[in-house]
């Protein structure tokens, strides 16, 4: 099932400090895994987390419109709007709060208040969202178009990022579910994109519900100059070493030597540190390479 677009928040400045705000604080809990630890390492921590989150992937807010069946009841079906105090007008009982609830549960609630009011002994009561308005995620970071996109029951990570367009070349391949819990924390699960493209995993991509943020992180990136074809600043992948980052830069120059390459790195306290490296060196983040001419 795919998602309907959401609107874009352009020009709407309030939406856009609330955004700026969960920007930052996606980037304060993302900066505690150290930008090329492997996607997975943390998935089984976190996912825990957002199972331990009991609530259902579709609850019913204010402005979503639902269809209600009363079984033998015609007329007291037809549609009806969540109202601003979680709240729909039932037929012969009055407001019914359903805020918060799923459609199945919501269903149950307006059966009982019918049965509590004496309308009907054995009630049977079907309520279906024909337009939510209410769940939408937050998609935050390196992609297309960020903004709030309405979801559905089903939808994963991999269909918000494709009604946001898409992330961008600077985005990583690793991008971050939030999830806020009653308590107050935020449960923050890494999501390894290439997993999904080059066929590497036959799980399905996390679901996702209303009140969740999806942050795609900018790429750690490398620099490599001297004697390479196209020398200049590279997305670094994740597990590239140096002779495939030289390959990115197209290649050693004739005049250049595959035995004299050094790396400038910053080391823990911020200053730089310059050793030699070899073919088969991975590459971190902010490294410089220099390719150096060769003395023969």
């Amino acid at each position: 099932m795919r998602i309907h677009f959401g609107r874009r928040i352009c020009g709407q400045p309030g939406l856009w400090v609330a955004l700026s705000a969960l920007i930052l604080a996606a980037g304060a809990a993302i900066g505690q895994t150290p930008p090329n630890t492997p996607a997975g390492s943390s998935r089984g921590d976190d996912q825990r987390q957002l199972d331990e989150l009991k609530v259902p992937l579709v609850q019913l807010g204010p402005g979503d419109v639902v269809a209600i069946q009363v079984y033998g009841q015609p007329d007291m079906s037809g549609t009806l709007y969540v109202s601003d105090d979680g709240t729909v007008p039932v037929a012969l009982v009055g407001p019914v709060a359903v805020g918060g609830l799923s459609p199945a549960d919501a269903a149950s609630r307006i059966e009982a208040a019918l049965r509590d009011a004496k309308i009907l002994n054995e009630p049977h009561v079907t309520l279906t969202v024909t337009t939510s308005r209410s769940q939408r995620v937050s998609v935050l970071g390196e992609v297309a178009k960020p903004g709030r996109y309405p979801v559905e029951s089903n939808a994963t990570v991999l269909d918000v990022l494709a009604e946001a367009g898409g992330v961008t070349e600077a985005g990583g391949d690793t991008v971050y579910v939030l999830r806020p819990g009653a308590d107050g924390q935020v449960a923050r699960m890494p999501v390894n994109l290439k997993n999904f493209s080059d066929g590497a995993t036959t799980t399905q991509a996390p679901l996702l519900r209303g009140g969740d943020s999806v942050f795609v992180p900018h790429a750690p990136q490398f620099y490599i100059y001297g004697e390479v074809t196209a020398p200049g600043k590279f997305k670094l992948e994740t597990g590239m070493t140096v002779i495939e980052a030289i390959a990115r830069a197209g290649g050693i120059t004739v005049r250049g030597s595959q035995r004299r390459i050094d790396i400038k790195r910053r080391r823990a306290d911020g200053t730089y540190e310059t050793s030699g490296a070899r073919l088969s060196d991975l590459v971190r983040p902010d490294d410089v390479i220099r390719v150096k001419e060769s003395i023969f």
